[in-house]
């Protein structure tokens, strides 16, 4: 019996390097997915964002947009009128937006069409110019608003069955890490400035600038020219050197919070696709040239497209 025992104390030390082997691997992946609080934070941040960008009237409903000529423009899904709108989606006449100093809206006989959720027959609709909200036309499946770019009128479609929404497989994110997460000095202007941004269709967009974003990352220095899209946040158009590779091509966003003892936290691990990342149909804002970045930004949101095509080219798509 005593032999016995000892056989087995043996046996078993010379099992313990491989069992030890074997717990390492079994919960090596629980270890490795162990979130710090910031990690935690930042992750429901992006969920958050995610579904914003898939509800019902997110960027990705966004299925068409029509630029309005002067006098009248009839629309519906009668392939005859001027704006053509997705087939099934309406009646097929909804009405008019007549164009003078204005747009106008009024409904066919028949046809229910509500505005801010009231129903309406004749209205002057409200754009989105000067940042104010647009008013927001309901008819069938679609949600209809007015935008205004330089000049030019034009109407917005929300499909809420569009492709894009349909065909939506998640976003794709560089993974967190807290060090892209910096502390920059704002140097404020006597009073701010009004820079010109571009926008994907040419338009001179002018916005105000405060003043300037100093920073380090990655033991360079670095600056950047904030402006003033909605009051009380600072709104960032930058492109880096990842863009064109992993990234959105024409650049990312990046929204901070004001100064505050004139300091702003830019957090990289929440830097954004524009909307023409996931829409045709949009007008995004340009990067100034002073935003472009000599240095590779690995943080924040990947290239949607570059993802799709990556999945497409292993099979894993079908479209």
């Amino acid at each position: 019996m005593r032999t016995q025992l000892g056989n087995m104390t043996s046996f078993i030390q010379r099992q313990l390097p491989r069992l030890s082997l074997i717990a390492l691997l079994l919960f090596a992946p629980a270890l490795s997915v162990a979130q710090t609080p910031y990690q935690g934070e930042i992750q429901r941040w992006r969920q958050d964002y995610e579904s914003k960008l898939k509800a019902e009237d997110g960027w990705l409903a966004v299925a068409g947009l029509y630029w309005l000529k002067e006098g009248i423009n009839t629309f519906g899904t009668d392939a005859s009128l001027d704006i053509v709108l997705p087939p099934d989606s309406t009646p097929g006449k909804v009405g008019s937006l007549e164009l003078r100093n204005g747009v106008t809206l009024r409904v066919a006989d028949g046809v229910t069409v509500t505005a801010n959720d009231q129903p309406v027959r004749v209205l002057e609709l409200k754009s989105d110019a000067d940042n104010q909200t647009p008013d927001s036309i309901k008819v069938g499946e679609l949600k209809l608003t007015i935008i205004k770019r330089g000049e030019r009128f034009g109407l917005r479609v929300r499909d809420k069955n569009s492709l894009a929404r349909r065909e939506f497989t998640g976003l794709h994110w560089f993974p967190v890490r807290e060090s892209y997460r910096v502390e920059a000095t704002f140097i404020p202007f006597e009073k701010p400035k009004e820079i010109t941004i571009i926008n994907v269709l040419g338009d001179e967009v002018k916005m105000r600038n405060p003043g300037i974003l100093s920073f380090k990352l990655n033991g360079q220095d670095f600056q950047l020219k904030p402006v003033i899209e909605e009051e009380g946040k600072l709104f960032i158009i930058f492109r880096d050197l990842t863009a064109g590779k992993t990234t959105y091509p024409a650049g990312r966003f990046l929204d901070a919070d004001m100064p505050k003892d004139g300091k702003v936290i830019l957090d990289f691990n929440e830097a954004t696709n524009p909307p023409c990342a996931f829409t045709a149909y949009a007008t995004c804002p340009l990067p100034p040239k002073q935003n472009y970045l000599p240095i590779a930004i690995e943080a924040g949101e990947q290239n949607y497209h570059v993802k799709r095509a990556q999945k497409r080219a292993e099979g894993r798509t079908t479209n």
